[in-house]
């Protein structure tokens, strides 16, 4: 799949088009970038409604190409690296959200099938 980044581009769209091709992982943006100690704030969160451009401080727009086989951590590098952009993926699990910092090293499919397999119980 291919997201477009672009600094007009509500981040509620990019959230929407990735759970559309994996619906049972969530992504959301965060100000800065995770603590591994910490995990996120819900502070830092920023709002749905939120644009691209008030996310980042480098403003570079762009195609990124996820593929199914690409590992959490390395999606979450890429929109850093490339976009700026602070994002974490979290798994469904019943009806909560986990995040998925023990199991970064998962695909994108795996934990998608994970999710869906413990959302089924």
């Amino acid at each position: 799949m291919i997201i477009i980044i672009d600094d007009n581009r509500n981040i509620n769209l990019i959230e929407s088009e990735f759970n559309e091709q994996f619906p049972y992982l969530k992504m959301e943006f965060y100000t800065r970038a995770n603590s591994a100690a910490f995990g996120n704030s819900k502070k830092t969160v920023k709002h749905s409604n939120t644009m691209v451009a008030d996310c980042r401080n480098i403003h570079f727009n762009g195609n990124l190409e996820i593929k199914p086989e690409m590992t959490i951590e390395a999606l979450e590098q890429k929109f850093k690296n490339e976009f700026d952009l602070n994002i974490q993926i979290l798994r469904k699990s019943g009806r909560v959200w986990l995040e998925t910092s023990l199991t970064n090293y998962w695909s994108l499919a795996e934990q998608n099938k994970q999710g869906k397999e413990l959302s089924s119980k």
